[in-house]
């Protein structure tokens, strides 16, 4: 099982140090799983992977071309690794791969810059975009991984639960406002943001925002054989429950 990789770099990260860990990590992994032999792993992508474009369909499946953005090191890293990882499958077939492209995660004790997102007193809208969110529980992704290792077909599958949620759905659900910004307005004010050091997202994240990838998990269920067990919804409500009973609501006052 491979799950290495930084999904938030802190402050004193770089690019070359976030490439080694994420692409040289795994090539460091699946060259040591050839020579001892090994004949299974299970790499956990993403479904940054696709990239985030504003052609991409209304729902992706797994057929659809992995496009991360160079400007996002995490989505770029992750579709250099599944490049590699198609390689591997070509020049090493006796190691069998499941891949699961893996949805945003979201758990009792998860905290990331999605969760942070929702933490704010006002959400963060583009106008004309829905910014769609399509969510999984943590315990489905172990459980996919437990499915995966127990002798699932192998292969690559979109890991997320049913539906999605847009960003004027999770403001209501959180009680909050989404106050919607025109891209260009949303785009300076990320510029300057970034310029002053008060914000740690820069002009890049308008795409990231506004063309997020939702995935289609039909092959999941059907042919890999694993269905979550909360849907999106399900695994939102039970983040913002979860948030509740440690003290320390996302929902407005």
């Amino acid at each position: 099982m491979h799950l290495a990789s930084i999904v938030t770099p802190g402050k004193d990260s770089n690019r070359a140090f976030e490439h080694a860990v994420d692409v040289g990590g795994t090539r460091n992994v699946l060259e040591a799983c050839v020579a001892q032999g090994v004949r299974h792993i299970v790499v956990s992508s993403s479904g940054a992977a696709y990239g985030y474009h504003a052609d991409n369909p209304a729902w992706i499946g797994e057929s659809q071309p992995l496009r991360g953005n160079p400007v996002f090191a995490y989505a770029d890293h992750k579709r250099q690794v599944e490049e590699m990882l198609a390689d591997f499958r070509a020049k090493h077939p006796a190691l069998a791969q499941t891949v699961l492209r893996i949805g945003t995660i979201l758990g009792e004790r998860v905290d990331n810059q999605i969760t942070a997102l929702f933490e704010k007193k006002r959400l963060i809208a583009i106008r004309g975009s829905a910014s769609p969110f399509v969510f999984v529980w943590d315990e489905d992704v172990t459980g996919a991984i437990a499915h995966a290792l127990g002798g699932a077909p192998a292969g690559c599958y979109n890991l997320a639960g049913d539906g999605a949620l847009t960003i004027h759905e999770i403001a209501s659900r959180l009680g909050k406002q989404a106050t919607d910004w025109p891209a260009g307005v949303l785009k300076a004010a990320l510029a300057v943001g970034s310029a002053l050091g008060v914000s740690r997202y820069g002009p890049e994240q308008l795409d990231f925002l506004r063309y997020r990838p939702v995935l289609l998990n039909t092959a999941l269920k059907e042919h890999f054989g694993y269905v979550p067990r909360k849907t999106s919804s399900e695994a939102f409500d039970a983040f913002v429950a979860a948030r509740a009973r440690q003290g320390r609501p996302v929902t407005s006052s």
